[in-house]
């Protein structure tokens, strides 16, 4: 995945710009960097932050006054070094992205053999946030550039530029990932969330909608590219990934996961002493669920190491499995002599909960119910890069499936419907699988209810393989 942020402000920027990026940590965790402006010079660091905190990283620029200037940009990302600072007919301008591109090959060999030429690599290969500079780069200037990102782009691509008379921000034609504008006494911020500015004093005013291109200067938002009418936002910002106290489109995120969670208890009936969450994703849904079935909500495990990575982000295995061991401690004194439902926000793999659900029988527990704040993830994500995973048949859902059917994508409509015998078999052996007394997802009706978004809004492609465009 990752977050990018960026303020304009009429005084130095760089401690906004420092805290506002690092508050999208929980969107990456390889690469982050910052670039600024001083009406003169771009400063730019680019720091590997696999290993450490973005904060660590980059205090010791900050103490040294290495971002001069009134304006700057900051990425932390899963996949390129950025920002990218070039010089080019339309000027001198830094760019980070937050993207996915599935036709790589094709553009580079496109720009290759058009003469033009990459000037880094990142892990041995073209940098794509350079490739989606070079492409604007082929425009008459900036609108028709990221026209032409958008035009040529299999995939997603949102962006933030900084150039040397403002920031531009263009979000992803469909409007997969979001883009925020804050506004503040000193200025403007533009950020991936929400949150990122709240305690930088700085208040929501401006929703950039999908396609749409806009420059924020100290004189305001002005719309360069009108929004495009239709709209896919991710659905997954909810479910998982987003931050509690993030907006996206009007939507707070606690709040759409605590809807989840009475969407769920309005149809569950199992006798349970308390109920609990898989943190953190699953708090919002079970402080719902506690409430709408009057059951006590208690945590019976608790997050202790809340910067690891997300445990289904690094490619081995083994250390998946071992940040996901690592990062929850079992309440031994919560659970002994227990019936709980545990509220998690989905299963991928099915190899975190499975584990989990024994650790927790290991400690006491007498039942684990546990409930899904989404259907099952039937489909991988063709359009943002949130997973590691590179294969369908990483997803549990696909190889039972094809365990049930030889075949992973026979009969696949009818297991992504709740009301099919096929969807209840799938829902057995995920239940068999995990280890549980019982086991319960919420239905694509009762996600989009929760969100309170129409359907034809949001992006439900890994549940029903609906969404559309730039695949």
């Amino acid at each position: 995945m990752g977050g990018f942020f960026g303020t304009i402000s009429k005084h130095a920027c760089a401690k906004d710009l420092f805290y506002g990026v690092d508050y999208h940590s929980h969107l990456g965790t390889k690469r982050a960097g910052m670039a600024t402006y001083d009406g003169e010079l771009f400063h730019r660091s680019i720091h590997d932050i696999e290993n450490t905190y973005f904060r660590t990283k980059f205090s010791d620029e900050m103490v040294v006054n290495k971002f001069t200037g009134n304006s700057g940009i900051g990425v932390i990302s899963d996949t390129d070094a950025q920002p990218i600072i070039v010089n080019s007919h339309l000027g001198r301008f830094a760019i980070a992205t937050v993207a996915k591109i599935n036709n790589m090959d094709e553009l580079v060999d496109h720009c290759l053999a058009n003469k033009q030429h990459f000037a880094e690599l990142s892990m041995g290969a073209t940098n794509p946030t350079e490739l989606m500079a070079l492409l604007i780069t082929q425009g008459e200037d900036f609108v028709d550039g990221i026209r032409n990102v958008y035009d040529k782009v299999k995939g997603s691509c949102s962006m933030i530029i900084l150039t040397e008379d403002g920031i531009i921000a263009a979000r992803d034609y469909y409007g997969r990932t979001p883009i925020v504008v804050g506004k503040g006494e000193e200025g403007y911020a533009v950020a991936s969330e929400s949150h990122s500015y709240i305690n930088l004093d700085y208040t929501t005013c401006y929703n950039v909608g999908p396609g749409e291109i806009v420059k924020v200067t100290l004189d305001g938002v002005q719309q360069l590219l009108a929004p495009n009418p239709k709209k896919q936002i991710c659905s997954f910002l909810w479910i998982y990934y987003g931050y509690p106290v993030s907006d996206y489109e009007g939507v707070n995120v606690e709040e759409a996961r605590y809807n989840e969670g009475r969407e769920m208890g309005k149809r569950d009936y199992v006798d349970i002493d308390y109920v609990s969450a898989i943190p953190d994703s699953g708090i919002g849904m079970a402080l719902g669920y506690s409430n709408i079935r009057k059951v006590p909500y208690m945590r019976g495990v608790v997050k202790y190491t809340p910067t690891w990575s997300r445990s289904f982000m690094p490619v081995n295995q083994s250390q998946r499995e071992h940040v996901a061991k690592m990062k929850l401690i079992p309440n031994r004194q919560m659970l002994e002599g227990k019936k709980v439902a545990f509220c998690d926000d989905s299963i991928v793999r099915g190899t975190q909960l499975r584990d989990n659900v024994k650790m927790l029988y290991d400690y006491g527990a007498r039942e684990v119910h546990v409930r899904i704040s989404c259907p099952p993830l039937m489909y991988g994500c063709p359009f943002i890069n949130f997973s590691a995973s590179k294969n369908v048949m990483e997803l549990i859902t696909r190889r039972c499936v094809e365990e049930l059917e030889g075949d992973n994508n026979k009969n696949i409509e009818k297991y992504c419907d709740p009301t099919t015998p096929e969807y209840a078999n799938l829902v057995e052996m995920l239940r068999k699988h995990v280890g549980v007394d019982s086991l319960k997802f919420n239905t694509l009706e009762s996600v989009v209810n929760a969100i309170g978004l129409p359907k034809c809004e949001l992006c439900t492609h890994c549940f029903d393989g609906s969404s559309y465009g730039h695949e």
